[in-house]
């Protein structure tokens, strides 16, 4: 019994008007609803409030389904119950300058702290200069000094009397001391000198020696004074230091008395202070005199020692923080060291080290895009490592590849306490497990993204809140009943199920900005049905180019189907070419051929490396379908071959594998088929059609090629039984059925499809296995024995003529393929 068309009711499924007695924003079905992706927000929540290491999380699904605006709400309501994350910042290594410290504080802390210390050097940049000229001061340096100078004149009146008594002179000159003998206290000349008694003249070197010794020896007493006064000068100085300094650097011991490293750090600027007073003297005085602010004096190289570089400041974040970085580069996600040019020469302090998106997001979430991650070189292993070792290094990608010959830094590191969030495709995160073993380890938790949620009365109503909640929040026309119900039969149609819904947000959002934009450019009071439509329609038009170009072909015979008569061996199968968002379906012309043979099946796609292997997989199974079914006792004496006509592409998936069959059946039994029905659908190996992808698509595209070559009543479209809950066809579809113009028909078995296809019974297996012979199973067994009757009598006379030459080992040809006769059998 041939199967009868199906109804037009069975090929679209109308949306009930009583399902949509909902209001915007009732029920909470707002944006914030999970609606359906209950499971990956569940992994979510899991994966945040682990605290174990690895614990991080890979959100997948497909473009368009709103995952990352899901996964911001609820990560931002998760961050608001945690708590302040810590301000990260660097100090100066008073001990390495090239090792800056790592300060960590409680949120807010860092800006006080740099208020703080910068207020102090603002204010000791006017206070040490004013020391330093006060009245008091003054006089206790020159006090000091003036009891130098005593004591020196002193030595030296000292030192000139004694010389007399010897009869030796002493005068002190600019270029140092003159010594020599005196006659009358007068300094004699080398010829007087000369002229003296030998005995004066030794007794007179030897006074001179004394005296030389002598000058020596209060010259080293003068000079320990000279250090003795610069002490007592540098501890007058430290005293006076100590009079500006101490109250303010004890009030900041009080203020930080909790944090150990920022106590450590005030002790280093006090004594960097009192070590490098001269500078901030030089500075202050220069200041005063040229009117320049404090505020911009502590900005000068020579003070960034003690001020503080905040890389993170969470004072104004509430809860953890929540960072998206949309470009992960290297520098962008663990920061960088700049330089600057001085002199010719690149250097740098810790004052130019910047945080990056690891040190914003620390004690927080980090979201990441996975496939701009890896796209970007050395940024996933760098992350990997961060992860591993669960701190924060900043080090330049230079200095990792052995290319910077500058000078630099190695800061400390920082302890890292994150989660990682990588938003990407399903495919992305598989290919990562498969070839990264260390992505299992360091991504634990998977977050799925549904497609789609089932089509209940629940669900729409649900649905069309947030429909309703979307028109409100974009400002949109009122949506009438109406065309509500047209929008949830698209989310259908985009599902692909007539018993699904569509998840993906974005694609319904533009389809209802567009049917605005129809509806007012009719100047319509609100969103009907029909504006819908026109948005749906005009979407497909303007995509539609290659689709139109491909029915112009077909129409113009340089693609060729055939929508009437019949032809042996022959028929139109049905496939989907996807182009970017856009599918629509296209006609194909599949051939058979079938001959005597060893039961080789050519798929010819495959030997011109254009069938992928899910397409030779339903090739193989058609062999192992005519073998069981029609010779399971005997060999299978055949060699066929199978075609996509005028196919220049790949080609892949089994969904032609019914049409397929359905064409070497008609080659083998001789019978021909009528072209005005096309066919999809898988088969299995005992000839139970299976559902397949793309069936909307698929039936409009044969029905444009007819509706283009005019509707006759008996073109149809045959698709698996399984297939008839996914329909949500065209209404110009529905209308050409329910106008019996066109038909499409669901079928379970290969016999049923075979029934409509030829007009003949198919025909029941008896008890000994065979076919009538008026049915087409018949005459396909038939054609099959005849094969293996021809073949036995060949092979007969071939071991005939080998006894009769006495070639007892005779090998057994193949056939013309070249198959060895051992694999006939």
């Amino acid at each position: 019994m041939n199967p009868v068309p199906l109804s037009p009711d069975q090929l679209y499924q109308h949306c009930p008007l009583e399902w949509l007695e909902v209001q915007a924003g009732e029920g909470g079905a707002d944006e914030s609803h999970p609606f359906g992706q209950e499971r990956a927000l569940e992994a979510l929540e899991f994966a945040l409030d682990m605290s174990g290491n690895g614990y991080n999380l890979y959100v997948a699904g497909s473009v368009g389904l709103g995952k990352h605006a899901l996964v911001d709400r609820r990560i931002a309501a998760w961050a608001k119950r945690r708590d302040q994350a810590e301000d990260l910042c660097y100090i100066h290594n008073f001990d390495a300058d090239h090792k800056p410290h790592a300060l960590v504080l409680p949120a807010g802390t860092a800006r006080q702290l740099k208020h703080d210390t910068e207020n102090l050097l603002e204010h000791l940049l006017t206070a040490i200069p004013d020391i330093f000229k006060s009245d008091e001061y003054r006089a206790r340096r020159d006090e000091l000094k003036q009891l130098l100078e005593e004591r020196e004149e002193q030595a030296f009146t000292e030192l000139v009397d004694r010389a007399q008594q010897l009869g030796i002179g002493l005068v002190r000159t600019p270029s140092g001391y003159t010594i020599g003998p005196l006659v009358e206290e007068e300094f004699i000349t080398p010829k007087q000198f000369a002229e003296l008694p030998e005995q004066e003249q030794q007794r007179l070197k030897e006074n001179i020696e004394k005296v030389n010794v002598d000058l020596k020896e209060t010259l080293a007493r003068v000079l320990r004074w000279h250090e003795k006064l610069a002490k007592d000068l540098k501890r007058l100085n430290r005293e006076y230091l100590h009079l500006t300094l101490d109250e303010r650097i004890d009030w900041l011991h009080r203020r930080y008395q909790n944090l150990e490293q920022v106590q450590a750090f005030i002790e280093n600027i006090k004594r960097g202070v009192i070590e490098n007073a001269d500078d901030f003297r030089a500075a202050g005085e220069q200041g005063q005199k040229e009117g320049i602010a404090p505020g911009k004096l502590i900005r000068a190289p020579e003070f960034n020692r003690f001020r503080v570089n905040i890389l993170v400041d969470n004072g104004d974040v509430d809860g953890a923080p929540v960072v998206y970085e949309d470009n992960p580069t290297y520098a962008n996600l663990l920061g960088r060291i700049e330089h600057e040019s001085h002199m010719g020469t690149l250097i740098t302090n810790f004052k130019l080290i910047k945080g990056g998106a690891l040190h914003r997001a620390n004690g927080g979430c980090l979201i990441l895009d996975a496939h701009q991650l890896l796209m970007t070189p050395f940024v996933w292993e760098t992350l990997k490592r961060a992860l591993r070792s669960r701190e924060l290094k900043i080090q330049p990608l230079e200095m990792q590849m052995g290319l910077l010959s500058t000078i630099t830094l190695e800061p400390e590191p920082i302890p890292l306490n994150v989660n990682v969030v990588l938003i990407g495709e399903r495919w992305l995160y598989y290919l990562l497990k498969a070839h990264d073993p260390e992505a299992k380890q360091l991504f634990k938790v998977y977050a799925d993204f549904a497609e789609d949620i089932a089509r209940e009365r629940d669900s729409v109503a649900a649905f069309a809140r947030r429909i309703l909640n979307l028109v409100k929040r974009e400002r949109l026309r009122r949506l009438s009943k109406e065309g509500l119900a047209r929008v949830v039969e698209q989310a259908a149609r985009l599902a692909g199920d007539a018993q699904k819904l569509s998840l993906h947000g974005e694609r319904l959002a533009d389809l209802l900005r567009e049917a605005d934009y129809w509806c007012r450019r009719e100047e319509a009071q609100q969103i009907e049905r029909s504006h819908v439509q026109k948005a749906v329609e005009q979407r497909e038009y303007r995509q539609g180019q290659w689709q139109e170009r491909l029915q112009e072909s077909i129409e113009r015979d340089i693609l060729m189907i055939d929508t009437a008569g019949e032809q042996v061996a022959q028929i139109n199968g049905l496939s989907v070419i996807q182009l970017g968002d856009t599918a629509f379906g296209r006609p194909s012309r599949i051939t058979a051929t079938a001959r005597l043979g060893s039961g080789k099946m050519v798929d010819i796609e495959r030997e011109s490396e254009l069938g992928g292997p899910l397409h030779s997989k339903g090739v193989m199974i058609l062999s192992a379908f005519l073998a069981n079914r029609y010779t399971p006792s005997q060999p299978f004496s055949l060699s066929a071959s199978l075609v996509f006509e005028q196919s220049y592409g790949p080609v892949d998936g089994d969904s032609a594998s019914l049409a397929e069959l359905c064409a070497l059946l008609s080659a083998i039994a001789g019978v021909p088929l009528r072209q005005r029905i096309a066919v999809t659908g898988s088969v299995n190996q005992l000839g139970v059609v299976q559902a397949v992808g793309g069936v909307n698509e698929k039936i409009e595209g044969f029905f444009d090629i007819c509706q283009a070559r005019g509707l006759s009543g008996e073109q149809g479209v045959i698709i698996p039984a399984a297939n008839i809950q996914h329909l949500m066809l065209k209404e110009e579809v529905v209308q050409a059925v329910r106008e019996k113009k066109f038909a499409v028909f669901a079928v379970a078995t290969v016999d049923e499809a075979l029934a409509l296809l030829t007009g003949m019974e198919a025909g029941n297996v008896d008890q000994n296995g065979e076919y009538p012979e008026s049915s087409f199973n018949g005459q396909v067994q038939r054609r099959l024995h005849e094969f293996e009757e021809t073949r036995s009598h060949l092979l007969g006379q071939e071991l005939k003529e080998a006894d009769t030459e006495g070639g007892a080992s005779s090998p057994i040809k193949g056939d013309d393929d070249g198959t060895p006769g051992r694999d006939r059998y």
